[in-house]
């Protein structure tokens, strides 16, 4: 039955993807955000009216409300909502409902999972699948974040933030690596471990479940997994699918050959190039193709639509380049992902001065995680630490300028405001550098406000 659906905090990469799939299945959506974010801007273009700010009148002729995590109880639209008794659900509640009727595909893991989720969508999508899915983000293959399809197969992102991933109930999850992440809700390393380890108990029966084998985390999640089929996928003979002969390759990224083994056999299955660059989009594709084969698809269409895989937005995505200046953006928000990032970086630009930008992310992380971080960027040349972004949290009088004195960079400083750090690199960027802005807050603006005025200032030849 077609329901009007009220979505508060309709800009997030959850709920917009929520309110895209629903929109799609034929329900009345709207929704409001406190800013009005690009996501917002993409639904607003498919007919969703997104209002700013929070009203009790935008609630009239809503039959539920779906809430983000980061809205209050005391949010207006929250209260109004509970005073005329209509249904308010969280994402969590939600996503198994979505997906009860399909074969589900659940990605799961500390890094790599958006990246994962959109390889496995876009795989099942050019062999003429159709499948739902909803993606962290917007998927430049697929063009949008999220799609309800006609297909058996439906593919999510499975957030383990506020233990959203324990509402689904999927035939297949992938875990692409465990570090200890959300400290607001996971004080400890074993409290997020156990959160996987429930989520594993998750699966159907009769589905399995792949794990990368070569993550200090993960091996201490497999001894404990109950689940009877698990699967393992790395570089190395003792997994059951094995990436080796991995090399650089002429677009950007890697070539490598899979390998399945059995305690029996190590079989030949097929060569794959990437144009996505970094060792770790080589597991993220090792395991979409050992998901593939594990369905019974056709590994060669499989692995020819990964050759043209051209990443997420906000994963190294690469906004342009002006007068030879390379200007990317990354979403990645913790240590590890920094590190890759940068490696990926260097190993696809060789002999290039790399700057990174770093919006440190919540209070929480960003403590908890302070050593592993203020050592994240020695591969840069050059690192520009802003203040904090707090997301759902209160300031609590931590400041960032703390890492620029720890970490012993020979060039590293702290500029608090976003306009300040784009004023600084506007007049100290240079031809042939690479400029990396790490956030998953707002400080995306910078490498758009950078690469627009360098632009202009090379029409006006001022560089």
């Amino acid at each position: 039955m077609k329901k009007h659906v009220f979505f508060i905090g309709i800009g997030g990469t959850g709920l917009s993807a929520i309110a895209r799939l629903l929109q799609e299945k034929g329900h009345i959506v709207s929704g409001s955000d406190q800013q009005i974010s690009d996501l917002a801007r993409d639904l607003m273009l498919t007919g969703i009216p997104v209002y700013q700010g929070h009203s009790a009148e935008h609630l009239v002729g809503v039959d539920m409300v779906i809430r983000s995590s980061a809205i209050p109880d005391s949010n207006p639209e929250v209260q109004a909502a509970h005073a005329a008794r209509i249904p308010v659900y969280k994402r969590s509640d939600i996503l198994g409902e979505l997906m009860k009727d399909q074969i589900g595909i659940a990605i799961a893991g500390t890094h790599g999972k958006t990246t994962t989720t959109a390889m496995i969508s876009t795989m099942l999508q050019k062999l003429g699948l159709d499948p739902s899915y909803i993606i962290g983000s917007v998927a430049k293959n697929l063009g949008n974040n999220a799609h309800h399809g006609s297909g058996d197969y439906f593919v999510i992102e499975a957030d383990e933030y506020d233990r959203m991933f324990l509402g689904l109930s999927p035939t297949i999850v992938v875990i692409t690596n465990l570090e200890h992440d959300h400290p607001d809700c996971y004080p400890t390393f074993s409290d997020y471990l156990q959160a996987f380890k429930a989520f594993t108990e998750k699966v159907t029966p009769h589905g399995k479940v792949f794990v990368y084998r070569e993550d200090a985390g993960t091996q201490k999640l497999l001894p404990i997994i109950t689940h009877p089929t698990v699967l393992t996928y790395g570089t190395s003979t003792d997994c059951d699918y094995q990436a080796r002969e991995i090399a650089p390759n002429r677009m950007g990224g890697y070539r490598f050959t899979i390998y399945q083994n059995t305690a029996q056999s190590s079989i030949r299955l097929m060569t794959v190039d990437l144009i996505v660059p970094g060792m770790h989009n080589v597991m993220n594709a090792l395991v979409t193709l050992g998901v593939s084969h594990s369905l019974g698809l056709d590994l060669q269409s499989a692995a020819n639509s990964l050759t043209e895989f051209s990443g997420t937005s906000r994963r190294f995505d690469i906004l342009g380049e002006v007068n030879q200046i390379t200007i990317i953006d990354d979403y990645a928000h913790h240590p590890t992902e920094i590190q890759a990032t940068l490696q990926a970086t260097k190993s696809r630009y060789p002999g290039r001065k790399i700057w990174a930008i770093w919006q440190p992310h919540t209070y929480s992380r960003t403590k908890i995680l302070f050593d592993e971080f203020k050592n994240s960027f020695t591969q840069a040349d050059h690192v520009i630490v802003s203040q904090i972004y707090a997301s759902r949290e209160k300031d609590d009088g931590f400041s960032s300028s703390q890492f620029v004195d720890a970490m012993q960079h020979p060039d590293a400083r702290y500029i608090a405001s976003l306009e300040d750090i784009t004023a600084y690199l506007v007049e100290n960027l240079s031809s042939g550098d690479v400029m990396l802005v790490f956030s998953a807050g707002d400080a995306t603006q910078v490498s758009k406000d950078v690469l627009s005025r360098l632009t202009h200032k090379e029409k006006h030849h001022e560089i």
